[in-house]
């Protein structure tokens, strides 16, 4: 180990430390201790949705893997309705070429308020072979479905090699997107949002599904069949909240008061200032559309939006990133912008000599 160590130290030049350090500040910059959860097996929790054979619970009943090929696709619901909750899975996606596949893990209540549900979800778009896995986050309230509220990015990492947890934070408050213990959204509940924001009941939902028609650029590139099946893996499941009857539909306000008051002060519940500072690292990285920027769908905004001008300053009237591209395209196109202005005021400094 000593001579290893000797070796490794001889060949690191200061450029090489220098690219560490940033290497693992920013790695550490997406790093937090875990939540205090609790997690469930799927019996406990859980019932199938639809899918059939497509559904594999493991021989333990802690994990299931959701299979989507060219008959059906597959998914599961949680037992009960929950007033307010937390939501979470460790989960891993299909690897490969996944085009026009999505899979979902979100809260609703559209089986029972078919016109005027709620709804808070993830959703993973898949992509042609050696290109990323995209997501989006959205929320609906009271049927809202003509508002969307969507914001779409990509990941620091690939989804398909290995398990990331996954959670969605549903409060009276507030609503938080996690991925692992980093916040990337959060709508802080505004009156002037009425009903848009969501108040009833709500089910947990996972699925995997086909959407060629719009998944993947558009619809341009479908779900090709000769891969499948696709497979989704879900594991260490958590549902934390005020279970409700399904068949009451509205609980009194008593009867999740105390379970309320315990959400909120679970550790997931608190933004701290160190993960408050990495959402923003975050959405400055790989958040790629935002609705609360999308001036021609929303001429006046919507009230919950907090507009960071340093944020909207990337983003075109569309809601999408200037340029037409990724955060690292933008990127790139500063950095050419700050050589050629180099050598422009070069070239000046030289001539001013002469």
């Amino acid at each position: 180990m000593g001579r290893l160590h000797g070796s490794l130290s001889e060949t690191l030049t200061p450029f090489s430390l220098l690219f560490f350090f940033f290497f693992f500040s920013w790695f550490a910059g997406f790093t937090f201790a875990a939540f205090n959860l609790t997690t469930l097996s799927f019996d406990e929790g859980y019932s199938p949705l639809f899918g059939d054979g497509n559904l594999v619970r493991s021989p333990d009943g802690h994990s299931v893997r959701l299979l989507l090929d060219v008959y059906t696709g597959s998914g599961f619901i949680s037992s009960s309705m929950y007033q307010h909750g937390f939501f979470s899975a460790k989960i891993k996606l299909p690897s490969d070429y996944t085009a026009g596949i999505v899979v979902a893990f979100y809260t609703s209540n559209g089986d029972v308020f078919e016109k005027n549900h709620d709804e808070l979800d993830f959703e993973f778009l898949g992509n042609i072979e050696g290109k990323p896995w995209r997501f989006q986050t959205n929320l609906y309230g009271n049927g809202s479905t003509n508002r969307g509220r969507e914001e779409r990015y990509s990941l620091w990492f690939d989804p398909s090699k290995e398990f990331h947890r996954y959670s969605i934070l549903w409060t009276a408050k507030n609503i938080i997107f996690y991925i692992d213990e980093v916040p990337i959204r959060e709508v802080v509940r505004n009156d002037k949002m009425g009903g848009d924001y969501p108040s009833k009941p709500m089910s947990l939902y996972a699925t995997i599904w086909d959407a060629s028609s719009w998944a993947t650029s558009g619809g341009k590139y479908k779900v090709n069949y000769k891969y499948a099946p696709f497979t989704s893996e879900f594991k260490e499941l958590v549902l934390e909240g005020c279970p409700t009857d399904p068949i009451q539909e509205f609980p009194s306000a008593s009867a999740c008061s105390d379970r309320d008051a315990w959400l909120e002060s679970r550790d997931y519940a608190v933004i701290t200032p160190e993960q408050r500072a990495a959402m923003r690292r975050f959405r400055q990285r790989y958040m790629y559309y935002s609705y609360c920027y999308d001036a021609l769908r929303y001429p006046v905004t919507p009230p919950e939006c907090v507009i960071d001008p340093a944020e909207k300053e990337r983003f075109q009237d569309s809601g999408r990133l200037k340029f037409g591209g990724s955060h690292r395209k933008q990127a790139r196109i500063t950095r050419a912008r700050r050589k050629r202005r180099s050598r422009v005021a070069s070239i000046s400094n030289d001539q001013t000599d002469m």
